[in-house]
């Protein structure tokens, strides 16, 4: 049976605790670079001010990975954190462990299902009842530029792999980086599903990487999506090895590199520091039709106490509300989940990306990042990325890399 909280309590019931104790919650997250740590002291500013006790559990990592380590040995050790920076099926797979609580009656009543898509809401529901709160839509498969290096080299933002292709035989010509990269496996995923998506479309990467469609695994246009990686391999620097993403943003900022391919959490990056869309750096979508989307999302989990319910509670209710949607999406480069929240003072790149979500919503082109944990379980998306990484990081032909590719999801289901 289900551990869960909630249960049968009323929402009125569960109010009236939360009036006699203390709001207290433990949270765990990934957000430590600078864009991401100004937005999630947003969230901690806004709980402190309705009277609750924030502890915070940040574990460095861009993608999470080092976070679920810390996750699991506190769940074996019976002391889970009060909520839990989750997303996708993660969410799914914690709940059916047992350990996530139930936090519906919240949702109910700040009613999230009217103003929630409902492709986002159904990653916050398991078996029916909401287990986690939404906290953004980020859109991953941008293209990042330095405006100055772009417009001293005669450069436009690219709309096809050519002539991405040839602006970084341009730049490299001209003693520019064309790519700032960071040698981690999620870094080589997200530009692997970025690729992926321009060469095999929107049909193409659903079979490929929601359905794990044999075929289209191994098919030519698959090879070429690796044609494309082993090109953009030359493009990199040679210190790429280990580096944060951050620190590739940064090298975009600065000059040193022109382009980034990298979710729009980077646009938090330059927007921390200062940097102005138009101006200082330039956003397209990669080339290619759809919208790869990553929602970061916060489940809560099963803990004893009224005083850390009633943080759940209103952690719950916080992460949805309007207020932190706007304010905290302003700072991470993402756009609200709520569909009612104005966009007026956000950026054009944020505006371009509400607008291309909404029509790839309608033309079914709008699809879950495989890289960050949005469209697979983690054994199918590590056995992806492992084969990614390992092709981009040594001499393995296309013809290698699919059937590669192909057996080891094969084994991995």
């Amino acid at each position: 049976m289900k551990s869960v909280f909630f249960g049968a309590v009323s929402a009125t019931a569960l109010i009236a605790s939360a009036v006699h104790a203390e709001p207290q919650a433990e949270v765990l997250h990934w957000w430590t670079s600078g864009g991401e740590a100004k937005s999630v002291a947003v969230l901690q500013e806004e709980f402190a001010s309705k009277g609750g006790q924030w502890t915070d559990m940040p574990v460095a990592g861009g993608g999470g990975d080092a976070a679920m380590t810390a996750l699991r040995a506190r769940v074996l050790s019976g002391n889970a954190p009060t909520a839990v920076q989750l997303k996708g099926p993660a969410i799914q797979e914690w709940y059916e462990e047992g350990v996530l609580a139930d936090i519906s009656p919240v949702a109910e009543a700040q009613g999230w299902a009217d103003v929630l898509p409902a492709s986002i809401a159904g990653h916050m529901k398991c078996e029916g009842t909401w287990c986690a709160a939404p906290v953004n839509v980020h859109r991953v498969d941008w293209i990042w530029a330095n405006a100055d290096v772009l417009e001293a080299n005669g450069i436009e933002m690219p709309s096809t792999w050519d002539e991405f292709n040839a602006a970084a035989e341009k730049l490299q010509a001209a003693g520019i980086i064309p790519l700032a990269h960071g040698g981690q496996a999620w870094q080589d995923a997200t530009v692997f599903e970025a690729v992926a998506l321009g060469i095999l479309g929107a049909d193409g990467f659903r079979k490929a990487f929601v359905d794990l469609d044999m075929d289209t695994l191994k098919s030519d246009e698959m090879k070429a999506v690796f044609d494309q990686m082993r090109t953009m391999r030359g493009y990199v620097d040679d210190n790429f090895s280990g580096r944060d993403w951050n620190l590739a943003t940064a090298m975009v900022m600065n000059g040193e590199a022109a382009f980034q391919i990298m979710g729009d959490w980077a646009k938090g990056e330059f927007m921390a520091a200062g940097k102005a869309p138009g101006e200082d750096f330039l956003c397209a979508s990669v080339p290619g039709d759809g919208f790869l989307y990553n929602v970061d999302s916060f489940a809560m989990f099963d803990v004893d106490g009224d005083d850390k319910k009633a943080g759940q509670e209103l952690l719950a209710e916080l992460i949805v509300g309007q207020n932190f949607q706007k304010v905290f999406n302003l700072n991470k480069g993402s756009i609200p989940a709520r569909i009612d929240v104005s966009l007026e003072e956000f950026d054009s790149c944020a505006h371009l990306s509400a607008k291309d979500m909404g029509e790839s919503s309608d033309n079914g082109s709008l699809l879950p990042s495989y890289a960050h944990g949005m469209a697979l379980r983690g054994a199918q998306s590590g056995a992806i990325t492992d084969v990614v990484t390992a092709h981009f990081n040594s001499d393995m032909s296309s013809d290698e890399a699919v059937n590669m590719l192909a057996d080891a999801v094969a084994n991995s289901m």
